[in-house]
């Protein structure tokens, strides 16, 4: 008699840079119980996905982690997708980070890049770069990590794949400071420095857009409650569409000078008008708060 077989499950696949955080993104995918196994040739996807719908739906979500060191993922990745899309939700995450914080990277383990050869780590960066152009481009999701500790990179994994019920699609409010940057792996960019800032007012300025006062008075200035209106409006179509083509999940990046007032109340506000759209999981997260 055939085992019986579950309904087939959740699919990660997850990819990118040497040194980029693959290793922490696998650790906290296990912490929230995703079946994962690392440096799996790609042939042996449909194989191993086989195995896991033996199991009567015990390992329902698996990730599987490919990388350089399977020296056939380029040729072998693009056709095992292929053939997995038939009943499994099948999707790639892939982590980046710049050429310098690499190369700080495998000096601080005092490692040589795999693909290096006689070469230096930066001609063995150069050439996984190279060869994973193609991988990149057809992520679901890009996580660039050059300014995430190990830890900040596990919260995140937790933001993209804890467990979210029946949600369709999670998006990320994520607030930040112009003057650090622009955060490098978000979809849309909201400015909020068309508002008077909090920082010069006297009394406001040690406060932060978590404080009721810092609240009331960005939401009190001439054009706030009009742009939480339109562009909540805006974007529920496009998180419509998101479902439709199946993209699970988008960051929404809220900016203003510093990342302490205006951008944290409005991302908490545009967080609360977009908290009824069908299917859609909301979560906020504050990138520079507290950094100052």
């Amino acid at each position: 008699m055939e085992p019986a077989r579950d309904e087939p499950g959740e699919v990660l696949i997850v990819t990118g840079m040497s040194g980029a955080g693959r290793s922490t993104v696998a650790n906290a995918l296990e912490d929230l119980d995703w079946y994962v196994v690392d440096n799996l040739p790609p042939r042996m996807l449909r194989p191993l996905l086989e195995l896991t719908e033996l199991a009567g739906g015990a390992v329902p979500r698996v990730a599987v982690v490919v990388d350089v060191r399977g020296r056939s993922l380029f040729g072998d990745l693009p056709e095992a997708m292929r053939t997995l899309q038939a009943g499994r939700q099948v999707r790639v995450v892939f982590l980046d980070a710049s050429d310098a914080v690499l190369v700080r990277r495998f000096e601080a383990v005092r490692r040589p890049h795999p693909l290096q050869g006689d070469g230096t780590i930066l001609d063995g960066i150069r050439r996984e770069r190279e060869r994973l152009a193609p991988v990149r481009e057809a992520a679901d999701v890009v996580i660039d990590t050059s300014s995430l500790n190990v830890h900040q990179l596990s919260l995140r994994t937790v933001a993209l794949f804890g467990e979210e019920g029946a949600a369709r699609h999670t998006i990320t409010l994520m607030s930040f400071g112009f003057k650090y940057g622009l955060p490098p792996d978000v979809d849309l960019v909201a400015d909020m420095r068309f508002l008077p800032n909090p920082f010069w007012n006297d009394e406001l300025r040690p406060l932060t857009g978590e404080d009721p006062r810092v609240r009331e008075y960005v939401l009190g200035q001439e054009g706030a409650s009009a742009f939480l209106d339109a562009y909540s409006a805006a974007l529920r179509p496009v998180l419509e569409g998101y479902q439709r083509e199946n993209k699970r999940h988008s960051v929404v990046a809220v900016g203003c000078t510093g990342g302490k007032h205006r951008s944290v109340v409005m991302a908490r506000e545009l967080a609360a008008r977009l908290a009824d759209v069908p299917g859609v999981a909301v979560r906020v997260a504050h990138r520079d708060l507290g950094r100052e």
